[in-house]
């Protein structure tokens, strides 16, 4: 299943264009930047402007110290938009690069006259998103090297190793155990028609490429990343993680909870959870308050709904969710090394049941021959 981690949101300022994700654009300013380097533009600025540099010579600054690509240009974009007497928030609404949520605590920060305290703290939320993302490209890593291996072995000692005992066992093809006999037929498919079954592969990866593309497979999978034993357990982290750090990052600043949840509808783009924000937005709307919402969602846990109604009642949900927030950060990465040993000897096993299901299909005929001869 596709883990989404880095959606860009719909927030303030005209409709964007999608820009898709990339590696550094200090070092190759060509390619389009991607979370990384967005983090890496929030902490130089906030430097500047921690040291009393106004914006947009911090913005001129950056732009003359930016290799030429579509992020220097971006950067006098914005810089072009404040000489003209726009607001820094709505210039950066006009980028893909820069969520709804990033560019709503922007808006209060400028508001409230802490910009650059705004800019530390989403340095920080773009850091432990990249994280958390390598932990979870970690934890998966090592399942997928092992399948891969796995399928390599097979696909080796079906093509080369069996078609040279084909004909060894031919005299005794009525007496070969099921194994033997059905290997022998996948074999002789792949090494008789390996175009055939090089075309109907790649047609059926081309079809459930489409297939995952469709809305109605894609709203399938959603519904079951919330709802399977374990991978329920693993999304469901992943998704509150992420909406309560920057729900808890943007209440704390003063940006007000309708306008956080709208720009929070792109922080994750699971169409179940979507529908959750949407509930919480209605919620909000008709005077029940966030807590409502979380109350009736089946995949919040009960201390994490008593801890929002509490901080509701007191005055310090933003506080409250960013601690749950780092609580969950914490659990998650225990969860995801738990899994990771439990995937190791379960990996081991079915490499060791496939090698060996393989390697007894061809020394069992073998020793059927030798006691013939004899």
């Amino acid at each position: 299943m596709p883990i989404e981690l880095d959606a860009p949101g719909a927030g303030p300022g005209p409709a964007r264009k999608t820009a898709p994700s990339a590696a550094s654009w200090w070092t190759l300013g060509a390619r389009p930047p991607g979370m990384r380097e967005r983090a890496l533009f929030t902490e130089r600025l906030a430097l500047l402007l921690e040291t009393g540099v106004p914006l947009h010579t911090a913005l001129q600054s950056l732009h003359d110290q930016t290799e030429p690509g579509q992020l220097r240009t971006m950067i006098g974009t914005i810089g072009d938009d404040i000489l003209a007497g726009e607001r820094f928030s709505s210039a950066l609404g006009r980028h893909a690069l820069f969520p709804g949520s990033y560019v709503n605590l922007i808006a209060a920060s400028e508001a409230g006259g802490f910009m650059a305290e705004v800019l530390v703290q989403l340095v920080e939320l773009d850091e432990k998103e990249d994280r958390l993302r390598a932990m979870l490209v970690s934890a998966l890593s090592y399942p997928v090297i092992l399948l891969t291996f796995s399928f390599g072995v097979v696909v080796f000692i079906l093509t080369f190793v069996f078609p040279k005992f084909a004909v060894m066992f031919a005299s005794i093809h009525d007496q070969l155990p099921i194994t033997t006999r059905v290997l022998l037929v996948v074999s002789q498919v792949l090494t008789g028609h390996a175009a055939i079954v090089a075309a109907l592969t790649a047609g059926a990866v081309g079809a459930a490429w489409v297939l995952m593309r469709q809305p109605g497979v894609r709203v399938a999978i959603d519904r079951a990343k919330l709802r399977l034993p374990v991978v329920r357990d693993v999304f469901a982290k992943i998704y509150l993680t992420r909406l309560l750090r920057v729900m808890g990052i943007s209440l704390e600043h003063g940006v007000t909870i309708l306008a956080t949840l709208e720009a929070c509808r792109a922080v994750v783009t699971n169409a179940d959870f979507q529908r959750f924000i949407l509930d919480l937005e209605r919620d909000v709307t008709e005077g029940k308050g966030i807590a409502a919402g979380f109350e009736h969602s089946n995949f919040v846990p009960l201390s994490v709904r008593q801890m929002i109604a509490t901080g509701e009642a007191t005055g310090t949900l933003g506080r409250v969710m960013t601690r749950v927030a780092d609580s969950y950060d914490r659990e998650l990465t225990r969860l995801l090394a738990r899994l990771t040993k439990m995937a190791e000897p379960v990996m081991l096993l079915v490499m060791g049941v496939l090698v060996g299901t393989i390697v007894s299909s061809l020394i069992l005929p073998i020793f059927k021959l030798s006691r013939a001869v004899h």
